[in-house]
């Protein structure tokens, strides 16, 4: 167990405070607060709706992973960087990142327990060490924290949004600009609970393309996102009309001929949270990708 203390960015529930400082969900912050785990001003609190005043520290006792949960497998993963308090793993296409409904195995959580010792207790029991998400058939670069100190210093960059990631991203069609920036709300689609959709009263999500190349039907860009939500490329990217290739969700029907969704998590800019020094971890598109985009130059 892990004690923390951070400063209130504003005044709020402590259980949404908790959440927020330690990216975890609200519930999970609920029940660290049940279990007598979170302090204000030193005092231990006891009820999930106490009223934190902005400025004022909270402290909390982390939980560290009970790795037994969770069955460690050997399933094979690349690591594109590692040291004593991080880890950067290439995620291959079709790799659930943590056990859920469905997926209770051969996660890349159920990975990172057998080949790493030591994982970060901030995202809980069934997500030790994951900072951020991507989803099953997206591939690429993911970044892990070993250590709660860790994971607190890159959750604060991804908030404050000085993480930059940018993805490979084959879409439908020819844009008709080099460059776009799309800014949509996005929330839980009222229509499909599965989906995401652009909604007015939404969280705000930006995401920033560049056109590389004009392919037969369809571009290969750079994508840019500025905010981590659920799907955000896939639902921009079809909220204007060119959904990325191959998205059993958000694509077109009968779209370009390609065998898996067209995303690829390409690189990865951070400052290291101990050292502050500046790294860049880039994750080459797997052959399938790079083989699908030839057949698309054809």
């Amino acid at each position: 167990m892990a004690r923390t203390e951070q400063t209130a960015p504003r005044d709020g529930r402590l259980d949404v405070l908790v959440a927020e400082l330690h990216a975890v969900t609200r519930s999970q912050a609920a029940k660290w607060i049940d279990a007598g785990l979170c302090a204000v001003c030193g005092i231990t609190a006891t009820k999930a709706g106490a009223a934190v005043k902005a400025g004022e520290p909270i402290q909390v006792d982390v939980p560290a992973p009970v790795a037994l949960a969770v069955e460690k497998q050997a399933i094979p993963i690349t690591f594109l960087y590692q040291d004593q308090d991080i880890a950067v793993v290439d995620k291959p296409c079709g790799m659930v990142v943590h056990p859920a409904a469905g997926n209770l195995d051969g996660t890349l959580v159920n990975a990172l327990l057998y080949h790493v010792t030591d994982l970060s207790g901030v995202g809980g029991v069934k997500r030790p060490g994951i900072v951020h998400r991507l989803d099953k058939d997206t591939s690429g670069v993911i970044l892990i924290a070993k250590n709660d100190a860790a994971h607190v210093g890159l959750s604060a960059q991804l908030k404050a949004r000085t993480m930059e990631k940018h993805y490979l991203a084959v879409v439908e069609g020819r844009m008709r600009e080099p460059t776009g920036t799309i800014d949509r709300p996005l929330a839980r689609s009222e229509k499909d609970r599965k989906k995401m959709a652009v909604a007015a009263d939404g969280r705000a999500s930006i995401t920033q393309w560049t056109l590389l190349e004009t392919l037969r039907g369809a571009s290969l860009l750079d994508v840019r996102i500025l905010t981590g939500r659920t799907h955000q490329i896939r639902v921009h990217m079809q909220s204007i009309g060119h959904p990325v290739a191959g998205d059993p969700l958000y694509g077109l029907k009968h779209g370009v001929a390609v065998p898996r969704l067209m995303l690829h998590a390409h690189t990865l800019a951070f400052d290291h949270p101990r050292s502050g020094e500046r790294i860049t971890v880039t994750a080459p598109a797997p052959d399938a990708f790079m083989q699908a985009i030839e057949k698309l130059r054809g």
